[in-house]
């Protein structure tokens, strides 16, 4: 039986960068994570392909899911669900594979209570002025929504506690760079190997 994989949940606050960031990392070449596709109710923006980006799907559809406990984890952010389908993290980890998840902090905070042994980063801005610049350069939101979504990442900020890691997105090599370490330095926790090591006693 091989050893459970690695559960990875990077998020933060809205428009930090953490689709950029995640579809950095999946192009590098030593990248040996599965991506947990995320399913939303949001319209797709310019560029975002079905079941690639994320699986979207109407809110009739979400719901049913929500009552069929299909969802690891799940939220309703500036109008819209998130979620993560559930049956695919769990297979994947027993297959001993890492599963990496890029969703919103109210659906991590989710995850940290059904799995507290997974590895939490919150991607960070390197300022809210930086983060404010970020939103309204998309060109997809209005207004009232790029100041909803402000008030949000500052609530977002304060929940910093609840991550085991910190990565600062100021470029976003050097925050794949910082990730891939992180996910390295996990894979050589004394309990991880530990426990490696007393299965091949055990089989001596």
């Amino acid at each position: 039986m091989s050893e459970r994989g690695l559960l990875i949940v990077l998020s933060g606050p809205s428009g930090v960068g953490k689709g950029t960031v995640r579809k950095a990392l999946f192009s590098q070449a030593d990248i040996n994570l599965h991506y947990s596709i995320s399913v939303t109710t949001r319209k797709p923006r310019e560029g975002e392909v079905d079941g690639i980006d994320y699986f979207f799907t109407t809110r009739e559809e979400f719901e049913q899911m929500i009552r069929d406990h299909k969802l690891l984890e799940w939220a309703e952010y500036v109008g819209n669900y998130y979620g993560t389908p559930i049956d695919y993290v769990e297979k994947t980890l027993q297959e001993g594979k890492d599963v990496f998840l890029e969703i919103e902090v109210q659906g991590a905070l989710q995850v940290r209570k059904a799995f507290p042994e997974g590895l939490f980063i919150f991607l960070a801005p390197p300022s809210l002025n930086e983060l404010k610049n970020r939103i309204v350069t998309r060109g997809t939101e209005t207004e009232e929504l790029i100041n909803d979504r402000m008030k949000a990442a500052r609530e977002e900020l304060e929940m910093m506690d609840a991550y085991d890691y910190v990565v600062e997105n100021d470029r976003v090599e050097l925050a794949c760079e910082r990730i891939k370490a992180i996910v390295t330095a996990e894979h050589c926790k004394r309990e991880r190997v530990a426990q490696r090591y007393k299965k091949m006693l055990e089989v001596e």
